[in-house]
């Protein structure tokens, strides 16, 4: 439903939820800046002044001071100020009588809001939750009002930097000075903490000898699933689980190098009768949820890493944190924010990071292309889920949960009870690439004598169709007598 056109029924019927909520104008104007802050905070959210928590209408009319009060609230009693956008609506109040409700529709902001006690809240379901000061700061960070990457790594010396790496890498970039120079002169990496320095949250990812010493879930765990899902006890279905560690670039190197070990490839003699090979995910894609996940995930939570989910029809990333910024999941082909700007950097210096911003939306042109469904991603509590699906998943997904044992050529012969043209049959099977789908499946079944072509003296031709074998039995029979 879209909050904007609410209805006053649906105003006072709605369940309060994450972007809505309903107040009696008898509150406080400093009540009310809390789920203005809460809504800010968040991703924005409608206000419907004058109706009660059990959707009675009771209106704004005989509460003008303390409604011009509200009407202030995100001036007076927030910091920094909300811009919000005000709307008084006509309706019939609970007893009867003309009346009015104050719509108050708040902005997802940028910023990180507090009251004038100097509380955060944030809107979680239908509450405005009040922030801890570990929240407040997992908040400032998420915003990018701070980074994590630049906070100072307790008890963290030079001595904990690898200078070959640093070296190799000032000469990539084309600094001059020495790489003792470059950490303690650019970025922040070096930081004085009491009279001593310690190193950067990035620096010790970036160029650390050993940054799992520090952050030891910053790490990449690589689980291969045989099946569809996972499964635990006596039926556990893991068949391959690798953690790869080292520096940030480490990771990614490892991480992809042993992925593409996995990824399989279908080769098949194409038109032009040479071979084609085809990966069953487009490289791009399936790099790109990798290499977004180490680069953007929430260092900052420490208790748990990235993992790399591999199954039969599907590859699923799941990384620490929540959407950054004011990215979220109805914007993020278009929008673009950086948790970690400095590791993002570094891995545009190593071509890992093409075009800043371009990622998810080329990943989404390059699945379409392949004929394979969207890339899809939620967020669960703390952490991101992206996921991308191969042919496989659309061979299996309309096959019903009663008959398991139907194989693609099972639901090939059924379509084909009926004489089928080829364009029919590889739509009907979910395939774009009909080169492949006729190589993998259709000439093994000719070949077979399963199915039938009902102009066999006619190969090319505009009406040639395939028939199941028995059902091709039947028509001759008829066609006979």
């Amino acid at each position: 439903m879209n909050l904007a056109d609410m209805t006053i029924e649906e105003l006072c019927t709605q369940t309060e939820k994450q972007q809505f909520d309903r107040k009696s104008a008898r509150i406080s104007a400093a009540a009310i800046a809390i789920p203005i802050i809460a809504f800010a905070n968040a991703d924005g959210g409608l206000l419907a002044i004058g109706i009660e928590d059990n959707g009675d209408i009771t209106g704004i009319d005989n509460f003008t001071a303390n409604v011009n009060e509200i009407m202030r609230a995100s001036y007076d009693f927030c910091i920094p100020s909300i811009f919000i956008e005000k709307e008084v609506v006509d309706c019939i109040d609970n007893k009867g009588n003309p009346n009015h409700i104050l719509l108050i529709r708040v902005p997802q902001s940028p910023d990180m809001h507090v009251n004038h006690r100097d509380e955060a809240f944030l809107r979680v379901g239908d509450k405005s939750k009040k922030l801890t000061f570990e929240e407040r700061m997992e908040l400032m960070y998420s915003k990018g009002i701070r980074f994590y990457e630049d906070e100072p790594v307790y008890r963290s010396t030079l001595d904990d930097i690898d200078m070959d790496f640093v070296a190799a890498y000032c000469k990539k970039i084309g600094y001059g000075k020495s790489p003792e120079e470059y950490i303690k002169q650019n970025k922040d990496y070096c930081i004085n903490i009491a009279g001593r320095q310690e190193m950067s949250v990035a620096a010790i990812l970036m160029f650390g000898k050993n940054p799992q010493r520090f952050f030891p879930r910053s790490r990449v765990r690589f689980i291969r699933y045989e099946g569809i899902d996972a499964k635990v006890g006596a039926q556990m279905n893991v068949i391959k689980d690798i953690t790869f560690e080292g520096k940030i670039l480490n990771l990614v190197e490892k991480t992809i190098e042993y992925v593409r070990t996995q990824i399989k490839e279908h080769t098949y003699l194409g038109s032009d009768a040479r071979f084609v090979t085809e990966l069953e995910y487009p490289e791009f894609a399936w790099k790109e949820i990798i290499v977004n996940a180490i680069a953007h995930r929430d260092y900052s939570i420490k208790g748990t890493d990235i993992q790399v989910k591999m199954f039969d029809d599907h590859i699923t990333v799941e990384s620490p944190g929540t959407l950054p910024g004011v990215v979220r999941l109805n914007n993020m082909r278009e929008i673009h924010f950086s948790r970690n700007p400095k590791i993002a950097q570094l891995l545009h210096e190593y071509e890992y990071v093409r075009e800043f911003g371009e990622g998810v939306d080329r990943m989404y042109r390059e699945m379409e292309e392949a004929g394979l469904p969207d890339p899809e991603y939620k967020i669960i509590a703390f952490m991101v889920y992206a996921t991308i699906k191969n042919r496989k998943y659309l061979i299996n997904k309309d096959t019903p949960q009663d008959t398991p044992q139907d194989t693609p050529q099972d639901r090939i012969l059924k379509f084909c009870e009926v004489p089928r043209s080829k364009s029919e049959i590889v739509v009907y099977m979910g395939y774009k690439d009909s080169r492949y789908f006729t190589n993998k499946y259709m000439k093994p079944l000719l070949n077979e004598g399963r199915l039938l072509m009902t102009l066999p003296d006619k190969l090319n031709s505009k009406n040639q169709r395939y028939v199941a074998k028995k059902i091709a039995k039947s028509i001759n029979t008829k066609n006979n007598q």
